[in-house]
C-alpha cells in the first residue's frame, strides 16, 4: 500500500469519530487523506440535552458546525451511510460510493422507540433532541401529579443520564414550589440503579435518590405504554407525565453489512478490530466484553479513548510499526444533581478481578469539571 493513496474513512462524527480524526490528523503524514461522514451537519454533546431541560442552554446556541473540521484539512461529508461493503472496501452514501484503505465505524446507536408499543404517543424521549425542549416546557407548567422515568432497554448510552435528569427536574420542581405535589417514580428493567457500576455505587446512587424522595423500582421491564399507564411484565403503574429511555439498536447499514446480528452491536476486543481487515468499530455501536456478564458502558469518554486507540494503531500500520495501542478502559461519568453540584463515577473497566468503580461525593468542583469537559473537547475537535 502506497502512502500516497492511503484513505482513512470515518463513519460518524460523535466523540469517537472526532477524537479519531483529530488524532490521525495530528500524527499522520500529510499524504494521508481523512474523511468524516455524518448524517447531521452539527455536533452537540448529549450532556447538553440535560441543560436544555434545565433551561440554562438552547440547542441553537449549543450546536457546532461539523464542516469546521475542514479547516484542519479533514474532509467532511454531510451524508447518510446507506451501505458498508467491507469485502469491497467501499461505503455507499446517499450520493456516492467511497473507497477506503482503513475504515472506522463510529455510527453510534439509534433509538428503537418502536419496540415499545404506545411509547411515542404517550411519552417523551429523554435522548431525542426534539423532545428535550418539550420536557422543559412540561416541567415548567407541572403543578402536581405523577412523573415517571422509565429505562426501557439495556444497555443504553450514558448510564447516569436518566438519573441526572431526575435530579435536575427534582430541583426545578423545588424551585417552582411544587415538588411536594409531584410524585417521582423511576423504573428500570435492572435490579440495581447502575448495574455496570456494581452494587456499591448503585446503592450510593439509590441513597441519593431516596434523599430526594425519588422512588426507584427495579426489575420493571416495560412492555407497553398506554395513555397515563405504563405496563410492565410484572404489573402496571399510572403516570401523568412520562420521560423514557427507549431500547437502542445499531444503524441498519451495520446489520446489512454482517458486522453485527440484528438487534445486537459490533463485537470488538480492546484493539477495536472487527472481523474484516482494516475495519475498526468504536463507541456506542460496539459491544466490548469485560467478563461474560459485563460489557464496556456506552459512554462518550470511552468512545473518545477508543477513537484515539484506533487512530494510533492505524498510524503505526501506515509507517510499518507494530500496533501496540489498546483501549485501557479507564474513565468516568459525572452525575449532575441539579443543585450546581455533581458526583463523579470513576471507572477502571479492566481492573482485576472485577471492574473498579468509585462514586466521588457531589461537589461544585465536579460540576465545573463537567462544564470544562465540554469546552475542552469542542476547542480541541472543532
Amino acid at each position: 500500500m502506497s502512502d500516497q493513496s492511503i484513505h482513512v474513512l470515518i463513519l460518524g462524527a460523535g466523540f469517537g469519530g472526532l477524537a479519531a480524526a483529530n488524532e490521525l490528523k495530528a500524527s499522520a503524514r500529510s499524504n494521508v487523506k481523512i474523511t468524516v461522514i455524518d448524517k447531521k451537519d452539527w455536533f452537540m454533546m448529549d450532556l447538553v440535552k440535560l441543560w436544555i431541560i434545565k433551561g440554562t442552554r438552547k440547542f441553537e446556541t449549543s450546536k457546532r458546525p461539523l464542516n469546521s473540521i475542514t479547516r484542519k484539512g479533514i474532509e467532511f461529508l454531510n451524508e447518510d451511510v446507506i451501505k458498508i461493503e467491507p469485502q469491497k472496501q467501499t461505503v455507499v452514501t446517499s450520493t456516492r460510493k467511497i473507497s477506503y484503505d482503513y475504515l472506522i465505524i463510529s455510527l453510534g446507536v439509534e433509538l428503537a422507540s418502536e419496540k415499545i408499543p404506545g411509547l411515542l404517543d404517550n411519552g417523551m424521549i429523554l435522548y431525542d433532541i426534539n423532545d428535550v425542549s418539550k420536557i422543559h416546557e412540561k416541567i415548567k407548567h407541572l403543578k402536581s401529579g405523577k412523573l415517571g422515568f422509565a429505562i426501557m432497554g439495556m444497555p443504553y448510552k450514558c448510564p447516569p443520564a436518566p438519573f441526572e435528569a431526575a435530579f435536575i427536574i427534582n430541583t426545578m420542581l423545588k424551585e417552582a414550589g411544587v415538588r411536594d405535589a409531584v410524585q417521582i417514580d423511576f423504573y428500570s428493567p435492572a435490579p440495581l440503579t447502575l448495574p455496570i457500576a456494581g452494587p456499591e455505587v448503585s446503592q450510593q446512587l439509590l441513597e441519593l435518590l431516596k434523599s430526594e424522595n425519588i422512588t426507584f423500582h427495579g426489575l420493571h421491564k416495560t412492555i407497553q405504554v398506554e395513555p397515563n399507564k405504563l405496563k410492565f411484565e410484572n404489573g402496571e403503574r399510572e403516570f401523568d407525565l412520562l420521560i423514557a429511555v427507549p431500547p437502542h439498536k445499531a444503524p441498519k447499514s451495520v446489520y446489512d453489512s454482517g458486522l453485527a446480528k440484528e438487534g445486537e452491536f459490533i463485537n470488538v476486543n480492546r484493539d477495536c478490530k472487527t472481523m474484516f481487515d482494516n475495519v475498526y468499530a468504536i463507541g456506542d455501536v460496539t459491544s466490548m466484553k469485560v467478563t461474560d456478564s459485563i460489557v464496556v458502558p456506552k459512554a462518550g469518554i470511552f468512545a473518545e479513548e477508543q477513537g484515539i486507540t484506533v487512530a494510533r494503531n492505524i498510524i503505526a500500520k501506515i509507517i510499518h510499526e507494530k500496533e501496540k495501542a489498546v483501549f485501557d478502559g479507564k474513565g468516568g461519568c459525572f452525575v449532575e444533581l441539579g443543585t450546581n453540584q455533581a458526583g463523579y463515577v470513576e471507572v477502571d473497566m479492566f481492573s482485576k478481578p472485577t471492574p473498579l468503580t468509585l462514586l466521588k461525593s457531589p461537589t461544585t468542583q465536579h460540576m465545573q469539571e463537567k462544564e470544562k469537559f465540554e469546552v475542552d473537547r469542542l476547542e480541541k475537535w472543532l
